[in-house]
């Protein structure tokens, strides 16, 4: 019991400090929408991922600003994004998305933005009597734990997004199919009621 609790103190304890923000947005047509995340210390890791999970060709412009409104990322008419850089100023970093080349689609982007602190992490309280070296060896283990967690979680992400494109190419095959069929069944009355009237 006292182990289990030694390892639950040092998972706590060594759990980095994590400021993250998950939304989903519609973004109208001809919109430029932004979202800002304040970063207190140089050095500073920014997380930002976005997913187009309907709406147009599953595209939108993005654009990520620095305080000083140095563009850090940019790209236009893609489906997701997912990134990581390292703020080398203090201040509000700017994440927009940009739908002004869509006419009449409007789009819903998922997106998060994550700001992590490493030097706010603590060190793993050591058990009297153990060495340094196991010590380390639980650090490595749950450092490896972690990013591990982090994969699951952005495949998870990634085959959400991958599921709603390919469910909405689904109905709109399903919209064409029942459209043409009704055209060939309005065509196949048509020379039906010809061939009685004529023939």
């Amino acid at each position: 019991m006292r182990s289990l609790l030694t390892l639950l103190s040092a998972l706590l304890a060594y759990t980095t400090v994590v400021c993250a923000t998950a939304l989903t947005y519609r973004l109208e047509a001809h919109e430029q929408a932004c979202f800002f995340a304040h970063v207190e210390n140089k050095g500073t890791k920014l997380a930002f991922y976005f997913a187009v999970q309907s709406g147009g060709s599953f595209d939108v412009d993005y654009l990520v600003v620095s305080p000083t409104d140095k563009p850090i990322l940019d790209g236009t008419k893609e489906r997701q994004g997912d990134f990581v850089f390292t703020a080398n100023e203090v201040g509000e970093y700017r994440f927009c998305f940009n739908n002004e080349m869509s006419t009449f689609a409007e789009k819903m982007v998922d997106f998060e933005i994550a700001v992590e602190n490493e030097a706010a992490r603590a060190k793993i309280p050591s058990k009297q009597g153990s060495s340094p070296e196991q010590t380390s060896v639980l650090e490595e283990s749950i450092l490896k734990l972690s990013a591990q967690l982090s994969t699951i979680s952005r495949n998870q992400k990634y085959f959400r997004t991958r599921e709603n494109r390919n469910f909405s190419t689904v109905k709109s095959t399903e919209k064409r199919i029942f459209n043409f069929s009704l055209m060939e069944s309005g065509l196949i009355m048509t020379m039906a009621g010809l061939q009685v009237f004529i023939g």
